[in-house]
């Protein structure tokens, strides 16, 4: 066996930290090798770039989630015991359970009512002139997961769960108040949603038939039991949060479409380009930098030894921005995806391999739902200016720096009532030949 190229560093968790999403890319090039291993919070670790490592890591036979989530992203983005760190038997139990929630009919009515709440939001928009994109897409689409999982939210309640959620996705990565605020919102939430599960369960509260909160109010494991009151409060938040994240991406297609205007021309005619324009995005920008397995069992690879328990980090980002796989991929180029047939290794912003059975996430359909709808609304519905602004794309997870802010927003006149009904524009090859890897089912915004 070769040696795995080690970088020199004791430890290179300040190094990832600031180097975010071009930590493990920068050091693949430098060692000329897709593989090396570093130490991160003082482990050793194994980092990964590329399809074939990707085909590798998703292989459940050789890699595990379990135990390879540090517990300070499990107290604030994915709670503990979520699917997000199961394996095996439970794992495909408690993902069979989430899946019964998103067939295609149910998730084709979150993009109704996620499109319905933001035409009648750009009246109000209208009226203040000024807003900030991202804040009040996530307050949206808060507003519209709370409604799809069966939980009542007041109107003067809505902006702090959304806060609650927001902070969620931003702690893990951080230190200070940021962290503890994601902490604190995690605890919140749980308590929250925890209060409905005992409602449903206690018969006090009337939810719709199928709704997340009947779903997993009512779920029972293999044993008979009902899941466990916690782990069920953490799953009903990996319905809502994950939604919520999407205002992201969303951030990121405007900016887009800011810096190219001449696409904006050519998505209000053309449903086939905002398909392909969603899924640009989805490939230019940075959302997750990398995911984490341990080494189930030793084995061999490419040259290269992997010992049991070992730790291991696969380069998403970079994947997606791997000249081999992507000619000139620091270019915004939505043709690019005009002819891709699709490959669940070589384009992984939510995840790689099978949606099914592994950990990626068949959610990325909802995901490119709602972002389609949000490119049909800022090119078709309304009308606005992108003020002088800070439009660094930073942190981690990343977003734009001011949030984007809109000025001079204003429906368009062709805008539809606002409830009309919202028709996702219609799929493009790309999108048809990755759902049908997929079956036709929809789970969470981050691969599980």
């Amino acid at each position: 066996m070769r040696a795995i190229p080690r970088d020199p560093s004791p430890d290179s968790t300040l190094a990832f930290l600031l180097d975010g999403y071009r930590f493990i890319s920068t050091r693949c090039d430098r060692y000329g090798s897709d593989v090396f291993q570093t130490r991160l919070l003082f482990e050793p670790t194994i980092c990964l770039r590329g399809a074939e490592a990707a085909r590798i890591f998703y292989d459940t036979e050789r890699f595990q989630r379990s135990g390879a989530i540090p517990g300070r992203a499990q107290k604030s983005l994915f709670g503990v015991d979520g699917v997000q760190v199961l394996d095996g038997a439970a794992h495909r139990v408690r993902k069979r359970l989430l899946l019964s929630l998103m067939t295609p009919d149910r998730t084709g009515e979150v993009a109704d009512r996620f499109g319905q709440r933001w035409r009648s939001a750009v009246d109000d928009w209208a009226r203040r002139g000024t807003v900030v994109l991202h804040d009040e897409v996530a307050e949206l689409l808060c507003r519209t997961a709370c409604e799809w999982v069966g939980i009542p939210l007041p109107e003067k309640e809505a902006p702090l769960r959304t806060a609650d959620l927001t902070a969620m996705i931003k702690g893990p990565a951080a230190v200070g108040p940021t962290y503890w605020r994601g902490r604190r919102a995690r605890r919140r939430g749980e308590r929250w949603v925890g209060g409905w599960l005992d409602a449903v369960r206690a018969g006090a509260c009337r939810t719709p038939a199928g709704s997340g909160l009947q779903v997993i109010g009512e779920h029972r494991e293999p044993d008979g039991r009902l899941l466990d009151r916690k782990v069920a409060a953490v799953e009903l938040l990996n319905l809502l949060r994950p939604m919520v994240a999407v205002s992201r991406y969303i951030a990121f297609a405007a900016l887009a479409l800011h810096r190219q205007p001449r696409w904006r021309d050519r998505l209000r005619d053309s449903d086939e380009d905002v398909e392909l324009f969603v899924q640009e995005v989805r490939r230019f920008f940075p959302f997750f930098p990398a995911a984490a397995a341990l080494v189930r069992r030793d084995f061999d690879w490419a040259g290269y030894h992997f010992p049991r328990g070992r730790r291991v980090l696969l380069d998403v980002y970079g994947t997606n921005r791997d000249p081999r796989l992507w000619p000139r991929p620091g270019v915004f180029d939505p043709d690019r995806f005009r002819n891709w047939r699709g490959s669940p290794f070589t384009f992984i912003p939510q995840g790689g391999g099978d949606h099914l059975l592994g950990h990626r996430c068949p959610g990325e359909w909802l995901t490119i739902d709602l972002m389609k709808v949000a490119v049909a609304a800022m090119t078709r519905w309304m009308t606005y200016e992108v003020p002088a602004q800070d439009l660094r794309v930073d942190g981690m997870p990343a977003g734009v720096h001011s949030g984007m802010i809109l000025s001079a927003v204003r429906p368009a006149a062709a805008r539809p009532p606002p409830d009309a009904p919202m028709a996702v524009p219609s799929t493009a090859s790309s999108h048809g030949t990755l759902r049908g890897m997929a079956g036709a089912f929809l789970l969470l915004t981050e691969p599980c």
